[in-house]
């Protein structure tokens, strides 16, 4: 993957401004696909509607003006309208109209503008989406309008139904004299949806999901614990856990003709921490759903004379970031072949959930198509590592190293446990196997993480 550089103004330009007052700019992003794990965009393959929204925007305080209220013009659109849990979805964000133009009178020469900003998700995936752009642009005249700028980035679908695409903040970073930053919020969060994915779950994978109408309640209290997708007309066991193991709050019910069911589970152990539900003796993670977390709230009286203070802490969500969305291997050459080398990407991992529940991070390649044909996806292997912020409750485990390939391998976990959560920074060494002949070119293949 080439490398860019960046020029500096000669000393002479920079004896003639004595200060630096641009506050936006614009490019247009065309991310390049050189190196042997670099994603390919596409174009988008349904219609979204570009919105309006109100954006408060700060110029770098070296420009001596006041904040800029205006409105801002924005579309997101995406690569994939109909994904897969599991798929990578490219996300393009194009402010059509900026909510400020350039503030004084000096011109601003072409390509010294970076854009970068966030697409909020909602609906049945939460979070936002980073998006960077290009350092490309046109010059910009005093006074003059801003031209528009695209952004873009990818998200891993983690969840089947309608998944909303709103723009959201966005900051226009400038090398220029010197480098400065003009963040723009949105005004009144979220903005209007521009853009909607309707997501579908993997063939064959478990669907099985269990909903409680309370997350906590005193020793004794039923819970109505709802699942949904479980097999039809089947006998299914409902039971509270305890990290891996059992407690004694239990019971069976039976499915509907949908496979759904609604129980009344009485939780009186102390030691539950989360519930189950499976088809079967045992539990399966594949026949079935949960953990989900409860708390036992204990109720026991006060003594006379003392008072009982209680505090909430209260349950977040399981997500993952990465460093960056492209990796170049080293080169290998004609005749010879063998090993091309690179590192993964760090991906961030934080579980605030606090439930009993671990987690698992896995991934699959595709096969990296180039001039010479194919090389498989099972050439490709990785090394596994992760690290455990301290006070984590869980500790991260690393996959198995070797092969990848299309079926997919585990990168890391973090097991059950009464309490789980925590920080964590996943790595891993990448290595391709290129076959000694195969045709001088680059090839590129499409490694999508999946965290469950």
């Amino acid at each position: 993957m080439a490398l860019g550089t960046r020029r500096t103004p000669s000393g002479t330009a920079a004896r003639r401004r004595r200060r630096w007052t641009a506050a936006l700019g614009a490019t247009a992003l065309a991310l390049t696909a050189g190196g042997a794990l670099a994603a390919p965009a596409g174009a988008a393959t349904t219609a979204s509607v570009a919105v309006d929204f109100a954006t408060h925007c700060v110029p770098p305080p070296i420009a001596g003006i006041p904040p800029i209220d205006g409105t801002t013009t924005a579309q997101i659109t995406v690569d994939n309208a109909a994904p897969k849990v599991g798929d990578t979805v490219t996300v393009t964000y194009t402010v059509t109209k900026p909510a400020a133009s350039n503030p004084v009178d000096l011109a601003l020469p072409e390509n010294i503008m970076t854009p970068s900003g966030k697409v909020t998700l909602g609906g049945a995936q939460t979070g936002s989406v980073t998006v960077t752009g290009e350092k490309k642009n046109p010059p910009v005249p005093g006074k003059g309008a801003f031209p528009p700028f695209s952004m873009t980035g990818t998200f891993t679908v983690t969840a089947p139904g309608a998944i909303q695409l709103s723009p959201g903040d966005y900051n226009i970073h400038t090398s220029y004299i010197m480098e400065l930053d003009t963040p723009c919020t949105v005004s009144n969060p979220p903005a209007p949806v521009s853009e909607t994915v309707t997501a579908t779950a993997q063939p064959g994978a478990n669907e099985r999901a269990l909903q409680l109408d309370n997350a906590s309640g005193a020793p004794g209290v039923r819970v109505t614990v709802t699942g949904t997708r479980f097999t039809p007309l089947t006998e299914v066991t409902v039971a509270g856990r305890a990290g891996a193991a059992e407690t004694a709050d239990k019971m069976t019910v039976t499915t509907d003709s949908e496979g759904g069911f609604a129980a009344r589970l009485m939780v009186s152990d102390k030691a539950t921490t989360g519930i189950v539900a499976y088809e079967g003796a045992a539990w399966d993670a594949d026949k079935g759903a949960g953990p989900v977390a409860y708390q036992v709230i204990d109720d026991t009286p006060a003594p006379p004379g003392s008072q009982k203070i209680t505090a909430t802490v209260k349950a977040g969500t399981l997500s993952m970031t990465q460093a960056g969305d492209a990796v170049a291997l080293s080169a290998v050459d004609f005749g010879t072949g063998g090993a091309a080398t690179g590192a993964l990407r760090t991906v961030t991992v934080k579980d605030f959930r606090g439930g009993p529940a671990g987690w698992s991070l896995t991934g699959k390649v595709t096969d990296f198509t180039g001039p010479g044909g194919a090389i498989g996806a099972g050439k490709l292997s990785w090394t596994p590592a992760c690290a455990t912020k301290a006070g984590s409750p869980s500790t991260c485990a690393p996959g198995t190293a070797g092969p990848v390939g299309g079926a997919g391998a585990t990168l890391a976990s973090t097991p059950n446990g009464t309490v789980t959560g925590g920080e964590f920074t996943v790595d891993a060494g990448l290595s391709l196997d290129v076959p000694a002949f195969t045709a001088p070119g680059s090839y590129a293949g499409v490694l999508t993480l999946t965290l469950s």
